[in-house]
């Protein structure tokens, strides 16, 4: 707080900040309120026609600043002075302890803003606000991080909690109930000098999410984290309970462990903006294929089970399970021409979901946890077969599937005996495999894995498979070659591949600005309960359900021809026509629901009436003159960086004939 309060009366790092004027000030006998009132002078970054037609240079912003040392908090109001009339703009922040551990701060922003008239540059007016905003928003953490860095030079490292004086430290008590009193609070180095960002240095969101079910109640608790999680940061703890909350607030379905959700966080550096996508992105692609239940419900075909040479054995010296791939012994061309490549990729799949299965139960067993898992390659028999452009093709389809959904969960590759034709190989792969993968990887060519440096610092003598020299047997398949009596015609692998790849109950469509996707419901018993599961892939969707007595015409296709979608299912239909009256020809059952990217929608409607209900998904796009919520940076970002009027949703509907569904 005191580094903030050095923002004023003027700040060099905000520009546009020309000064500000105390209006109005209270303090309580106690010292324990803090009242602050000032008059900001604002040079606007605005076209100087606009500020000429506005006959203004500056504008003029009130802000409010209620500071509670008794309850640790700080609240900000801020609106605008100048052109009130004309624009609304409002502000709240707030700066609050976390409730479950008080060393760490909470901060909140939100705004809106609703431009009623401006000349005739209302949308132009809205932009440059937009804009300013974001800056500001981007700046907070550099501005912060520098006045923290001042306060350390001048020899200030920690300042003393509020206590009440003497005289009134009885009556506050009874009053106003606090937490216990607690040491002073040192402003952590790490923050000053290596200079972390703001989304690490407070967090974001107001209280820890409810606890998952199978996971100790406390998420803060060390042992907990020590014993399933492995050595966190706060920075690191803070994210990992600020995305999960997200997650607890959007995906109303299955929510990963801390676990995988830590992989996703490691994967992008702690970056929860990064990390956040690429798991959405991982858990709609987990329950459209239906990879949860892949162990349960799919059995590999004979021709893998015999001549895929690859399978689980014992773990490493660190504990990590140990998968065996004998790649030089397989053969890539007969099991692509024989099963195709989405058989592959889900076998491959079903390994990384066994892989995380024998991760949990090795946590348990060797008392700390273990994420990742090692695997050992033998190359030994490779040559110019394995690069047949097919089987180069379905391998790095495979890697690119993997990297996306499993990430760091190799927590070592040891690669052995690499032939002369390895390097070949591993220029066509290599830029499909992350960074940090990449630097997980061991080579050793010929037998140099026999010497120093080699397995032996990895793997047990016990262990070590006979086929390299040790004495365990390795009940690995050893592959060969398949039969051409198992090779299926090109036409039976893609219509194999197809059916693979649309083993769901999930459809997907696309949603474009003026063209929203429509399913037709027929309901011939009034008392049928209409059910829907469905997910924003991407954008931000409004979803409606009308009821019409008669029905509309048959479904028409998106001519939008541009917008084409890459994977099997994915269309756009509309049903509702466009000289339809809503309440002429039909009606609206359900009040409207806005559905932000990245959420996960579940619900029903007990039909009123027999006819035809449509479920319609529409593209939502913020209005130019309404009040707009911004609660996240991210909806700021968003609203300024819509390059494509297009949202995609995957959904599954079903009808039940049972009223008492609900």
């Amino acid at each position: 707080l005191q580094a903030y309060e050095r923002r004023f009366p003027t700040c060099p790092l905000i520009p546009m900040f020309v000064a500000s004027d105390t209006v109005n000030e209270h303090k309580s006998e106690d010292g324990a309120i803090h009242v602050i009132e000032r008059r900001c002078k604002l040079d606007i970054d605005a076209p100087r026609l606009l500020k000429k037609i506005a006959g203004v240079d500056y504008v003029y912003f009130v802000q409010k600043n209620s500071l509670n040392r008794r309850e640790r908090t700080l609240h900000i109001e801020a609106y605008n002075e100048t052109f009130s009339n004309r624009v609304i703009i409002n502000e709240h922040c707030s700066y609050t302890v976390h409730p479950d551990n008080e060393d760490w701060t909470c901060f909140q922003q939100s705004a809106s803003l609703d431009v009623i008239s401006f000349f005739g540059f209302e949308s132009r007016v809205e932009r440059i606000a937009m804009r300013q905003y974001t800056n500001n928003i981007e700046k907070g953490s550099e501005i912060m991080e520098y006045y923290l860095r001042q306060l350390k030079r001048e020899g200030i490292t920690f300042v003393p909690r509020w206590t009440p004086p003497v005289a009134c430290k009885s009556e506050s008590s009874t009053s106003h109930p606090r937490r216990p009193a607690s040491p002073a609070v040192n402003i952590p180095e790490s923050a000053t000098e290596e200079g972390l960002n703001n989304k690490e240095i407070l967090n974001t969101s107001s209280s820890p999410s409810e606890p998952t079910a199978g996971t100790p109640d406390d998420k803060l608790d060390a042992d907990y984290i020590k014993r399933y999680l492995g050595d966190l940061t706060p920075m690191q703890e803070s994210c990992l309970i600020r995305l999960r909350q997200w997650l607890q607030e959007t995906h109303k379905g299955k929510i990963p462990k801390d676990e995988h959700i830590l992989r996703f966080l490691r994967a992008r550096d702690f970056n929860i903006d990064k990390a956040r996508e690429i798991l959405c992105q991982s858990l709609t692609w987990r329950k459209q294929h239906q990879v949860d239940y892949i162990l349960d419900t799919w059995n590999p075909p004979q021709v893998l089970q015999d001549y895929y040479a690859g399978g689980w054995h014992h773990h490493d010296k660190d504990g990590r399970p140990l998968y065996v791939l004998r790649l030089g012994q397989m053969d890539t061309k007969g099991l692509v021409r024989a099963l195709g490549e989405e058989a592959l990729l889900r076998y491959v799949l079903s390994i990384n979901e066994e892989g995380l299965r024998r991760c949990e139960e090795n946590t348990k067993v060797f008392g700390r946890p273990i994420s990742s898992w090692t695997c050992l390659v033998d190359l030994e028999g490779l040559n110019m077969r394995h690069l047949w452009r097919p089987g180069v093709k379905a391998l790095l389809r495979i890697i690119e599937v993997v990297e996306a959904n499993y990430p760091e969960t190799l927590g070592r590759l040891l690669i052995l005996r690499a032939p002369r034709v390895f390097p070949v190989l591993w220029t066509l792969v290599s830029p499909f495999i992350d960074d940090n993968t990449r630097k997980k990887f061991l080579i050793y060519a010929g037998n140099d894995y026999q010497g120093p440096g080699g397995l032996l610092d990895y793997i047990d003598k016990e262990i070590i498979p006979d086929f390299l020299g040790g004495e365990c047997m390795c009940e690995v398949p050893e592959g060969g070659l398949v039969p051409k009596s198992l090779y299926r015609t090109a036409e039976e692998l893609e219509n194999e591949d197809i059916k693979l790849w649309t083993e769901t109950i999930y459809q997907s469509a696309s949603v474009f600005k003026g063209a929203p996707h429509e399913v037709l419901i027929q309901i011939v018993d009034a008392s049928s309960v209409i059910t829907w599961d469905f997910d924003v892939c991407k954008g931000d969707i409004v979803f409606n359900i009308f009821h019409s007595k008669r029905a509309p015409q048959p479904p028409k296709k998106d001519s939008l021809g541009a917008h084409s979608i890459t994977s099997p299912g994915g269309n756009n239909v509309q049903l509702i026509d466009k000289v339809w009256q809503l309440g002429r020809d039909y009606s609206m059952v359900e009040s409207p629901l806005i559905c932000k990217e990245g959420e996960s929608v579940q619900g029903s409607h007990v039909t009123r009436w027999p006819g035809f209900y449509i479920l319609q998904w529409k593209f939502h796009s913020m209005p130019a003159c309404a009040t707009t919520n911004l609660p996240r940076v991210d909806d700021v970002l968003a609203s300024l960086q819509v390059s494509s009027h297009k949202c995609k949703v995957m959904y599954y509907t079903e009808v039940i004939g049972s009223e008492d569904f609900r």
